[in-house]
C-alpha cells in the first residue's frame, strides 16, 4: 500500500479554544475513510488544514511524500478537494467550466481533452457536457463538483457531504463512484449519514471534542462491535439472575415473554455456555441470534458520554 496521507499531531487553537487536539492518523491508497464527528467536533477544521486552506497551530500533514506547509503548491498538486457547497461558475457551461479547471491545475494543453473526457465520463456528465450549470439538477451539480476535483488525477481525493441535498438514486450513484473513486486513490469522505460509511467506506474515523475517538476499517468495527448482544427466546422463562451469572455476560435485558438481549464482552462471547445452561436448565431454546449493532449505536456510544 501506498501512503498518500500523513497527519501527525495536529492541534489548531482559534485564541484559546482548541478546535482539534493532537490529531493523527493515515491514509492509504486503496482506503476510502469516512470522517464522522458532531456539529463542532472539529471536522471541518481538520478537513481545512489537510486541503491547506488552513495552517496547523502545531503538527505536521504530508500528502504523497511531500511536506505540506514547506511545498504547499508542489502538495497541493496532488489534492482534489470537493467542499460541501461545489465552487460552480453557473453561467458557464459544463465543459466550458471543467476546461477552466483544468487550466487551473496546470494540465499540459494536449493532455486536457483527454481529461476532460474521462472526469466527464467518471461522474455521468456526457449528456449534460453543452449545457448552463445552472440550469442542471442539484445531483448533476454534485457530480460536476467531484469531476473538478478528480480532473487532474490526484493522488489524494476529499470529499465533503457529496450526498447532501441528492434523492435517493442521485445518492446511489454517488456512492457507487465513491468506491470506484477509493479503488485507484485514497478518499476521504465527511459525513453525516451513517450508513454512507458503511456503503462506501473502508475505513472510519470519530472526531469528538477536537480528539479522535475511534479509527478503525469498517471490517474490523463490524466485528470488534457488531456481536455484543445475543437475542435469546425460550418456550418457558428463563431466570435472569442464573443468565447473568453465566461467565462473559455483561447483563440481561428483558425485552418481551419468554425473550431476552444478552448482552457480552465482545472479547468472551458466551453463546456455547448460554446454550447449555438453558437446554441444561429445560427452558427449552427457541432463539439464539447475534444482534449487530449499527454505525449509529458505534457513533452514539463513543460521543454521548462524553458530552460536557
Amino acid at each position: 500500500m501506498t501512503l498518500l496521507i500523513e497527519a501527525e499531531h495536529l492541534y489548531r487553537y482559534y485564541g484559546k479554544y482548541c478546535a482539534v487536539n493532537d490529531v493523527s492518523f493515515t491514509l492509504e491508497r486503496g482506503q476510502v475513510l469516512g470522517f464522522l464527528g458532531p456539529n463542532g467536533a472539529g471536522k471541518t477544521t481538520t478537513m481545512q488544514m489537510l486541503c491547506g486552506l488552513l495552517a496547523p497551530s502545531a503538527g505536521h500533514i504530508n500528502i504523497n511524500g511531500i511536506d505540506l506547509l514547506a511545498h504547499p503548491q508542489r502538495a497541493k498538486q496532488t489534492l482534489g478537494y470537493l467542499p460541501d457547497t461545489p465552487p460552480l461558475y453557473k453561467d458557464l457551461t459544463v465543459q466550458e467550466f471543467l476546461r477552466y479547471c483544468g487550466q487551473l491545475h496546470g494540465i499540459a494543453k494536449n493532455k486536457l481533452p483527454q481529461a476532460l473526457r474521462l472526469a466527464q465520463e467518471r461522474c455521468g456528465l456526457q449528456e449534460v457536457s453543452r449545457r448552463l450549470i445552472g440550469q442542471l439538477s442539484k445531483g448533476f451539480q454534485q457530480r460536476l463538483g467531484i469531476a473538478q476535483a478528480i480532473l487532474h488525477n490526484p493522488e489524494v481525493i476529499i470529499l465533503d457531504e457529496p450526498t447532501v441535498g441528492l434523492d435517493p438514486l442521485q445518492i446511489r450513484e454517488i456512492r457507487a463512484l465513491i468506491r470506484e473513486l477509493g479503488q485507484s486513490h485514497g478518499v476521504i469522505l465527511s459525513t453525516h449519514i451513517l450508513s454512507e460509511v458503511e456503503d462506501s467506506c473502508t475505513h472510519v474515523q470519530i472526531i469528538h471534542q477536537g480528539q479522535l475517538v475511534l479509527h478503525e476499517s469498517v471490517a474490523g468495527l463490524r466485528q470488534l462491535m457488531g456481536t455484543g448482544i445475543l437475542q435469546v427466546t425460550t418456550r418457558l422463562a428463563p431466570d435472569l439472575k442464573r443468565l447473568a451469572a453465566i461467565a462473559g455476560v455483561i447483563r440481561v435485558e428483558p425485552l418481551a415473554a419468554n425473550q431476552v438481549h444478552i448482552h457480552y464482552h465482545a472479547s468472551d462471547n458466551p453463546t456455547q455456555t448460554l446454550m447449555a445452561a438453558i437446554i441444561a436448565a429445560g427452558w427449552e431454546l427457541q432463539e439464539l441470534t447475534p444482534v449487530n449493532k449499527s454505525m449509529e449505536e458505534i457513533f452514539i456510544s463513543l460521543t454521548e458520554d462524553k458530552q460536557p
